[in-house]
């Protein structure tokens, strides 16, 4: 169950990242997934059966048919309840602020349902795409949508730009203090302009996409030692690498390389 990948009209590109849709029938359906943060926030249309969030082992929501997904800091447990049909508008690690009318910062990890973002208007998107008949119908549709309602192009921070761009480059394998240092802007000041624009911190971006880079050798690379994997990503040592390994997966690298290494393919959105 390996979602098919679409690139936005050049003029959402700065902001959409990509669509992709995600489909298979309850025959090959994992009883769960484990969505692992990788910095970008997502609206999500379930136009076949909804999903469940398991928030730890005991609780667990029924998630909205149409929502935008937060910035995650922490792996997100879900469990498809039938038929899966999902279309992704997944944004850029800033993408989704000229279209926020809520605290970024404040949704991390939540879903939060179109009507809340939108009103009556992310209520009528929500129909229409889930009543279209193709993916291509689906992408006419949400970008007419975001092109309406992108009105100030001027939001968008050129440091922290620049910044998500030299973190996205080195893998996230630069510290805060070289990242201030580089674009000539106070740590704090930094922090602060990525906390409203992205909902994350430089270091929280920075390790999401570290982890994110590791995952992906996992799952291309033969891997003969984890230990050597730490090394190549920059950790200080194994201690750390598996810290971090688990804040973001649930899982330690050896866990995760054993019975769940493919997980993460059902929710990784690159090419």
């Amino acid at each position: 169950m390996k979602p098919k990948i679409f690139e936005p009209h050049e003029n959402l590109a700065a902001w959409v990242k990509c669509y992709w849709t995600l489909e298979s029938t309850i025959e090959n359906t994992p009883l769960k997934n484990t969505i692992i943060p990788d910095g970008t926030m997502k609206l999500i249309f379930h136009y076949g059966d909804t999903y469940k969030h398991h928030i730890n082992d005991t609780e667990s929501i029924i998630l909205p048919k149409c929502f935008l997904i937060g910035q995650l800091t922490r792996p997100y447990v879900v469990e498809p309840l039938g038929v899966t049909g999902s279309f992704v508008v997944r944004f850029q690690p800033n993408g989704f602020l000229p279209f926020a009318n809520i605290s970024i910062k404040e949704i991390q990890n939540t879903a939060v349902p179109l009507d809340a973002l939108f009103g009556n208007e992310g209520t009528a998107i929500g129909t229409q795409i889930l009543q279209a008949n193709s993916t291509s119908e689906r992408i006419q549709l949400i970008e007419t949508f975001l092109l309406n309602r992108l009105t100030d192009k001027k939001s968008i921070d050129s440091i922290v730009a620049s910044t998500v761009e030299t973190i996205l480059n080195a893998n996230g394998q630069f510290t805060v203090n070289e990242l201030s240092k580089k674009n000539n802007i106070n740590r704090r000041q930094l922090t602060r302009k990525f906390s409203s624009t992205i909902g994350l911190s430089p270091k929280q971006l920075s390790k999401t996409i570290r982890i994110q880079n590791t995952l992906k050798t996992l799952l291309t690379t033969e891997v003969t030692s984890l230990t050597d994997l730490a090394y190549e990503n920059e950790y200080f040592d194994q201690a750390h690498f598996i810290k971090d390994f688990k804040e973001f997966t649930g899982l330690t690298p050896k866990e995760f390389y054993g019975e769940h290494l493919k997980m993460s393919l059902i929710f990784d959105s690159e090419e």
